[in-house]
């Protein structure tokens, strides 16, 4: 590296964005993502030893991926490039190719290669790299924020190790603003800045875990705000909404906050008061809530809450997920009311919920055996080892029903599934009950 391109690198180091100067640059910096990257973990024992094998890192925005592709740069003796999906071709990802072989041949240097947006690449250039990524010339790191078992050719996706990267929570998000607020070198020090508590609070807590959305409005409120008579840059609440583009509800004395709001809309939802669901909808969105994150809360509730007693209400809340995707505000907050009051009038039952985690403890708790005369039978020799013989053909006797072991011996006779008298689960229960009584 010459002079020119010293000052060059140095020029756009001190001039790019707050998140970007931020970026931990050793695992001891990085912020969240115990879950993976705790002391310990699987991921943080082969960034320690040197010891990478192809990964892919998914999440949301603005959780770690670029930032632990960093980190493995600074820490790994592999030379490392990288290239953005959105951008790179053919003939840039042949150069990566032809250099890593070179440097392979010559030097005996594995070379790591980060891809961020992989999801953007399409079929052809996945499956170019594949042969590379399987003779150990290039060590693959991906980073998406789509899921790679959709979006990621299964051939890379089974050579790959996949970490699930999760939204930082709040206490994280407070942490790197802190961070960046006082440290004179990387972040925002050197302005004498002070951010106040519910400022401070508020960003972690609107930013949704993407700590890029956070540390930018932090950035925009230092360099926007004049000095006071203090000679301080003082980051009021007013002053930080506006930044992040989102609007203050001020609550009551009582301590409502953004979660308290979350909650109180999933519990009148549930209790089937349209008219509280809908206001806390219309605070929600006044606040500037995502409309995703709304449309999942509601989806989840017309499943845990709703169920079976009225099918139709997952139908419209995942109806209405895809709608606001599609519409955008503010016509999506029409398309909100109509899901949160059909999930609130409809009739209740929790059975669904109940049943499945009441199985999950079960499955934890007892080791058991699939019945042979359920196993599979299709493949030749099976019935040699009893498989599928004695098996009963439901749809060969009357009702498509017959009395047969299902549940395997170790647990035979426990009940899971409780109908409520609700909705449509009353007519599951009967039905049940009816098939029952005239099964042969």
């Amino acid at each position: 590296m010459d002079l020119f391109d010293y000052m060059k690198e140095q020029t756009l180091e001190n001039e790019s964005p707050l998140a970007s100067r931020m970026r931990p640059v050793s695992l001891e910096e990085v912020v969240g993502q115990e879950h993976i990257i705790g002391k310990g973990k699987l991921l943080y024992r082969a960034i320690k030893a040197d010891k990478l094998s192809s990964i892919i890192f998914y999440g949301p925005p603005g959780t770690g991926k670029t930032t632990l592709a960093k980190v493995i740069a600074n820490t790994t003796s592999a030379r490392f490039c990288q290239m953005n999906a959105t951008v790179a071709g053919k003939k840039d990802m042949e150069e990566v190719v032809k250099t890593a072989q070179d440097y392979l041949g010559m030097y005996g240097k594995k070379t790591i290669l980060f891809v961020d947006e992989i999801h953007r690449f399409n079929k052809g250039q996945q499956d170019y790299l594949l042969p590379f990524v399987e003779d150990g010339t290039l060590v693959l790191i991906g980073a998406t924020t789509e899921n790679p078992y959709f979006e990621v050719n299964s051939a890379l996706i089974s050579r790959s190790i996949v970490f699930e990267l999760k939204s930082l929570e709040k206490k994280d998000i407070d942490k790197l603003l802190l961070r960046a607020v006082s440290d004179t070198e990387k972040g925002m020090g050197a302005y004498g800045a002070v951010l106040d508590d519910d400022a401070r609070e508020f960003l972690s807590d609107i930013a949704g875990g993407d700590a890029r959305a956070a540390l930018n409005a932090l950035e925009l409120a230092i360099l926007t705000t004049e000095k006071s008579e203090d000679g301080k840059i003082h980051i009021t609440l007013e002053v930080a909404s506006e930044c992040i583009q989102k609007r203050v509800v001020r609550y009551d004395k009582t301590g409502d906050n953004h979660y308290d709001t979350i909650s109180a809309f999933i519990k009148s939802m549930r209790g089937s008061d349209p008219d509280a669901a809908v206001y806390y909808l219309a605070k929600m969105l006044y606040a500037g809530e995502d409309i995703k994150f709304i449309a999942r809360r509601i989806m989840i509730c017309a499943s845990e809450d709703v169920g079976n007693a009225d099918p139709q209400a997952l139908q419209v809340a995942v109806s209405a997920a895809q709608a606001v995707e599609r519409v955008g505000m503010p016509e999506a907050q029409i398309i909100l009311s109509q899901a949160v009051l059909y999930v609130a009038c409809a009739p209740k039952s929790n059975a669904a919920y109940m049943a499945v985690f009441d199985a999950m403890e079960n499955v934890k708790q007892v080791k058991t055996t699939v019945p042979p005369h359920l196993q599979d039978a299709h493949y030749k020799g099976a019935s040699n080892f009893g498989r599928g013989i004695g098996y009963k053909y439901a749809h060969d006797y009357p009702n498509h029903y017959v009395k047969q072991q299902y549940l395997p011996s170790e647990i035979e006779g426990t009940k899971f599934y409780h109908p409520s008298e609700n909705g449509y689960e009353k007519q599951i229960q009967e039905h049940l009950k009816k098939i029952a009584e005239h099964a042969t």
